[in-house]
């Protein structure tokens, strides 16, 4: 370790990083010592010089150092970041982040090492060999310890890496062919729904057509009866005390049938329109009862 607490190979960057600011300060105050001899030779060739000329000559002059100055300040602050630069970007390849104390750049203590440490190494009777300043980029450094630790640490996240992102495509195709089998069996209980509202209304209709048909029938056979009433008292009675039971049986059946399509036609137009017939044929059933009293009443 040397004076500034620093390995050998750090403490020649800083001794090459302070050999180029030497040489831009030193080329900076050539500037400036060019900007008082200009001065000399193009302005003070009078013996003489009023208070007004000389302070238009000091402005002049104020004026160029104040730009030289300003320039080489700004210079120093720019090439100060891109050495930063240089190290972030070394260290942010490591996953690593580096911190600084602005407050430090005032210590005096470290100022004064450090001119010390500039003092001893650029002397010249203690002045050291120039190192080779025509290096590459940073590259980082092949260490070991923390150094090798962090590569194994990286190349571990790197690998749980690869791991977690063949877990997620597994998921995925997983949850692709779940959402595939989900709208095949939606599409098939749709179809199953709609074969089975077919079917009911196939029977509904069916059902409907059967009680239409005996309803007919029963009319039909009213009608006879009435247009035979000409025919004996006897056969009239037996028709009639058939025509009763088959009443009685038609009630049955239509009740059992209203019951039936109650259950299977329940709120549904289909329910409401064998209703409103069901009411029609019981009012016609009623009217034929009537007019069947009427004709026992005159025999």
């Amino acid at each position: 370790m040397a004076e500034l607490g620093l390995n050998e190979h750090h403490q020649n960057e800083v001794i090459n990083y302070m050999r180029f600011a030497r040489s831009k300060r030193g080329l900076r105050l050539k500037t400036v010592d060019s900007c008082f001899q200009d001065l000399k030779e193009s302005r003070l060739v009078e013996e003489t010089f009023t208070v007004d000329e000389v302070s238009e000559v000091l402005s002049g002059l104020q004026a160029v150092v104040h730009s030289e100055v300003e320039s080489e300040l700004i210079n120093t602050a720019y090439t100060n970041v891109l050495l930063l630069r240089q190290l972030f970007s070394q260290a942010e390849k490591w996953y690593l982040k580096l911190q600084t104390d602005i407050s430090e750049l005032e210590n005096r203590g470290l100022l004064e090492q450090v001119a010390e440490f500039e003092k001893a190494e650029f002397t010249s009777s203690n002045k050291k060999p120039i190192i080779d300043i025509t290096k590459p980029k940073l590259v980082p450094i092949n260490e070991v310890g923390t150094t090798e630790l962090l590569n194994k640490e990286i190349l571990r996240l790197q690998e749980e890496n690869e791991k977690l992102k063949l877990r997620l495509k597994n998921i995925e195709i997983q949850a692709t062919n779940a959402l595939d089998e989900k709208s095949k069996l939606e599409q098939a209980l749709q179809d199953l729904q709609l074969d089975q509202g077919n079917q009911k209304d196939f029977i509904k209709a069916q059902d409907l057509s059967d009680l239409q048909n005996t309803v007919a029938a029963l009319k039909s056979e009213f009608q006879k009866t009435l247009n035979d009433k000409t025919e004996n008292q006897k056969s009239l009675e037996e028709n009639l005390a058939t025509a009763k039971h088959d009443l009685l049986r038609v009630q049955e059946q239509l009740s059992m049938a209203e019951k039936e399509l109650e259950k299977k036609f329940q709120q549904t137009a289909a329910y409401r329109n064998m209703k409103e017939i069901l009411t029609k044929k019981n009012d016609q059933i009623k009217d034929l009862r009537k007019r069947l009293a009427k004709y026992e009443s005159e025999d």
